[in-house]
């Protein structure tokens, strides 16, 4: 027990102590899977501090203009840019405390529609219509409603597509979508037995059994604590785990609000963030870790930090990724791995055909790459002299492999490799020297002599596509950092992102629409209620005695209905959560706020979507428009219920 009480003490509050400026979730750098990084020491809570399993989950249950025709045609649109368009905070605490395993799983029982019973599509914009004094014959041809698909590109920055002279792919979880939970187990199983005959992990380890419902994108894994932790967009810590365990709400709030000199940032190497779908086998196999290192007897376990663990674990993932435990068992049986989509080659060449030059650019080295691309383009296992052949690159102007990203979008020294299809061996390149030797058109001479390539950098990639501004460029992928992130802010690519999880999402969304309409009008009237009280207290103060004590019955009358409120918001608020994910909740929200995973994602994913091949069911002449923004004092004076008080007019 005393062994056991020491695991938990470095679980929980690792380093707490040790702070002196906030934490920040951090990524470090990806090359085809995170990089190993520099852990934490472990220092421990404050004394007194009550560590046994009572302490996860039950401390505070008390607590309450474009054509289909040629790009040359388009004059006008390339004097223009990529972005002319137009000239209850505790509901998920408790799914912690009590996971929902049984019920309502987000299906709905019946169709419903998101935006209610809009009658035919002339009764829906009739009223802008007559009051702008417009006549639009085209209007007759639109649906009575909107149909909104989860394969739809959603849009949070505008994009015209007929100005992008250049579009980019990853491969993995991009153009390469796999079986689940297939593909992830060859890695769960391959580093599993890593850990046990290379690292002497104890034999218990290869009964793990993998899960990867388990986990969400976007959360936060403490590798100094064994956490796993759910963040808003103000890095406010929601819900956290440690292990499998869940965290009080009072012992979540004593390790991450109240034990710093500042607001935490959570920027620091012990923070990883579960960015990509790949990090789930991290998760689930140091998840299954922690546990045996708190509650089993395992001597080599009691020896070592979280981080520690942690390490070895990214190190064993990472070079089943590396040491073909992954790459020959997807060339064995591919169609047991990958999925294949209809629409990935016409896309890819309808781009081409636009003048639109496309490139791959991945960190999956050749051989894999090879492989894997190989099956999507012939749509079966091909023999060796076909897969020799790599018929898949006519796809594309440009193929970049061993990518590095993030790296690779930062570091202008990183070296480029001519890679040789036919064996994958490589050959030095001077790069940018050689193709400014090259005279005019250098880049395209350049490309002459093989379009294939390892490494290098961004610097490489625009000079062989000749770009001359990162908005002319969209690059398409799956990681929020490494992807997305990193190529908009550093060199200001244009980004989509790709979630495979979001038909999910929409699907129970849409069944749930009408209990978050309930959740959000039993928040507004909390807040009008609390805004009259307000008034009242202030108005006491002037009052007469009997005004004044008439006042204050109001008062306890609004606080005891505020309670009953509260209650069923609560109540509410989790089933709503409960629905999306019975641990985590819902994906893109924390809380009543955005989560962090769903911040980052409105505000570096220009577009979004669900797979990869959806942009091609747009045009080339496809201007994206956002749904538009409001600050909350527009959006109250928005809703239908209020009225404007001008305060400066007396």
């Amino acid at each position: 027990m005393t062994r056991t009480l020491f695991s938990l003490t470095a679980a929980l509050v690792g380093s707490s102590s040790a702070f002196t400026q906030s934490p920040s979730f951090s990524n470090a750098s990806f090359c085809n899977a995170p990089m190993t990084r520099t852990m934490q020491k472990n220092t421990f809570l404050p004394a007194g501090t009550d560590l046994t399993r009572r302490s996860f989950s039950s401390l505070s249950e008390s607590e309450s203009s474009r054509s289909s025709s040629p790009r040359h045609s388009m004059l006008f649109a390339k004097e223009m840019s990529t972005y002319d368009i137009d000239t209850d905070e505790n509901a998920e605490q408790s799914l912690a405390d009590n996971p929902i395993t049984n019920g309502s799983n987000g299906q709905s029982s019946s169709p419903q529609t998101v935006n209610g019973d809009a009658g035919n599509v002339a009764n829906r914009y009739s009223s802008v219509l007559e009051s702008m004094d417009l006549t639009i014959p085209s209007l007759k041809e639109l649906p009575s409603q909107r149909p909104i698909s989860s394969n739809d590109v959603f849009c949070n920055r505008e994009l015209r597509l007929d100005n992008i002279r250049a579009i980019g792919f990853d491969m993995d979880y991009t153009l390469a979508q796999y079986q689940q939970p297939n593909f992830d187990k060859l890695a769960f199983d391959g580093a599993k037995e890593k850990l046990v005959n290379s690292l002497g992990y104890p034999k218990e380890v290869l009964d793990f059994e993998y899960d990867h419902t388990y986990w969400v994108r976007g959360l936060i894994i403490d590798t100094a604590r064994g956490n796993f932790l759910k963040i808003d967009r103000h890095k406010y810590v929601r819900m956290a785990y440690h292990g499998f365990s869940p965290i009080s709400s009072n012992m979540r709030k004593q390790i991450y609000s109240k034990t710093f000199n500042k607001q935490p940032s959570f920027t620091e190497k012990g923070f990883v963030n579960m960015d990509t779908l790949f990090q789930h086998v991290d998760a689930h196999l140091f998840a299954s870790l922690v546990e045996m290192k708190d509650f089993g007897e395992h001597e080599f376990l009691d020896m070592r930090t979280y981080e520690e663990i942690y390490r070895q674990v990214r190190e064993c993932v990472d070079l089943c990724h590396r040491d073909g435990v992954i790459k020959d068992e997807v060339a064995r049986d591919p169609e047991k791995y990958l999925v294949l989509d209809d629409g990935l080659l016409p896309m890819l060449r309808q781009y081409r055909e636009n003048g639109i030059k496309v490139f791959l650019l991945t960190n999956s080295y050749w051989e894999y790459t090879s492989t894997a691309m190989n099956y999507l383009y012939h749509e079966k296992k091909v023999d060796e002299e076909t897969q020799k052949k790599n018929e898949w690159t006519e796809l594309f102007d440009l193929v970049v492999v061993g990518a590095c990203k993030p790296a690779y979008l930062k570091d202008p020294y990183l070296n480029l490799f001519r890679v040789m299809p036919e064996d994958g061996s490589l050959k030095n390149t001077d790069g940018l020297f050689e193709i400014e030797a090259l005279g005019e058109n250098g880049a395209e001479k350049f490309l002459e002599m093989g379009k294939c390539f390892q490494g290098g950098n961004w610097n490489h990639l625009q000079a062989m596509l000749e770009t001359t501004a990162g908005e002319e460029i969209i690059y398409v992928g799956d990681h929020l950092y490494a992807d997305v992130l990193r190529s908009k802010r550093a060199l200001g690519w244009r980004s989509c992102f790709i979630m495979p999880e979001l038909p999910e999402e929409m699907r129970i969304f849409n069944s749930q629409v009408d209990l978050r309409k309930s959740i959000m009008q039993l928040r507004s009237l909390r807040d009008e209620l609390g805004a009259y009280a307000d008034t009242l207290r202030l108005e006491m103060t002037k009052a007469s005695f009997s005004e004044s004590r008439a006042m204050e019955k109001k008062i306890e009358q609004i606080e005891e209905d505020d309670g009953k409120i509260k209650e069923k918001l609560s109540e509410a608020h989790r089933q709503y959560h409960s629905a999306f994910h019975p641990r985590w909740g819902q994906m893109f929200v924390a809380g009543y706020q955005d989560s962090r995973f769903g911040y980052f994602v409105k505000n570096y994913a220009c577009l979004y979507t669900s797979k990869a091949t959806n942009l091609g069911l747009a045009s080339a002449a496809r201007a994206f428009r956002t749904s538009g923004e409001l600050l909350p004092h527009d959006n109250m004076l928005s809703r239908p219920s209020t009225e404007f008080v001008d305060a400066e007019v007396e």
